[in-house]
């Protein structure tokens, strides 16, 4: 074979594999989504953010919730029948308030059963995503987390509380009105969570979430368990089927050059004790 044509038919190789893995991992990604509606009689809408690498450059960028999110998932609602339950999977860090309630409040207005599985964390957006559900299922290991809103880059709850420590005139303007955006921001996202919320726990048990979340009392990235969860009061289990878990598999981050994790693929058992000799 001519060196040409070869160095030619490699690089089109090169090339085409990515595209072809990633046809694959559609395909695979599709065949269970279509198992676990046909097994649950449900529709599945999956939320998932991983890191991603940019294709021609290599270097690997953090998704975040968007509204091109919301307005995917919420078309997506509008497309199930009402009487379809809908099974919700989320993975993701959280990102745009108005995109994240978007989404909430169509999942809160769908008539039939609304369940969120959380394989490993939905966090702030997330978190009030999986709010509006039925039902949230857990892993044991995952987690949620505050919804405490940010304001110029700040925690809320903390701008609020650094400036009730100072007189006003001993503040910058910018500061103050920074505040009460904060107090704002607070306020409306406590009442938005409080009233989907509204339909499925009593109004006190309501409150209380509303509070817990959206105060500001934990760090942003606080996470919170199930059994935290179920301590305030949500509906909140921790049967998570095996297919839930196995689709995670199939959006697997960017490979790094070196696996900061490595195990074996066998399943690792107790050793016997060996026998005595006689």
């Amino acid at each position: 074979m001519d060196i040409t044509v070869f160095i030619w038919a490699f690089g089109a190789a090169v090339l085409l594999l990515p595209l072809v893995q990633r046809r694959l991992l559609e395909a695979a990604r599709r065949r269970l989504r279509q198992r676990i509606e046909h097994q649950r009689g449900s529709r599945v809408i999956l939320l998932v953010h991983r890191e991603e690498s940019m294709s021609l450059f290599g270097f690997n960028f953090m998704r975040f919730l968007d509204v091109q999110d919301s307005e995917e998932i919420v078309r997506a609602i509008m497309q199930t029948d009402p009487r379809t339950p809908i099974d919700l999977i989320l993975h993701t860090p959280g990102g745009l308030a108005l995109a994240s309630l978007q989404i909430a409040r169509a999942v809160a207005r769908h008539k039939a059963n609304v369940t969120a599985f959380v394989p490993h964390y939905a966090m702030s957006g997330g978190t009030l995503i999986a709010l509006a559900a039925d039902q949230i299922v857990m892993c044991e290991h995952a987690v949620l987390g505050p919804i405490d809103p940010q304001v110029g880059g700040y925690p809320a709850g903390s701008v609020l509380r650094a400036v009730s420590r100072k007189e006003d005139k001993d503040v910058e303007d910018n500061t103050l009105i920074l505040a009460d955006q904060a107090e704002m921001a607070i306020t409306q996202l406590r009442r938005a969570v409080a009233s989907l919320l509204a339909p499925s726990l009593r109004e006190d048990i309501a409150d209380y979430v509303a509070d817990q979340l959206s105060q500001g009392q934990w760090t942003h990235d606080y996470p919170i368990t199930p059994e935290e969860a179920k301590g305030m009061g949500l509906p909140v289990a921790t049967d998570m089927p095996p297919e839930i878990l196995q689709m995670m598999s199939l959006y697997p981050t960017p490979k790094r050059a070196t696996p900061s994790v490595e195990y074996g693929s066998e399943r690792h058992r107790k050793p016997k004790a060996p026998r005595e000799a006689v």
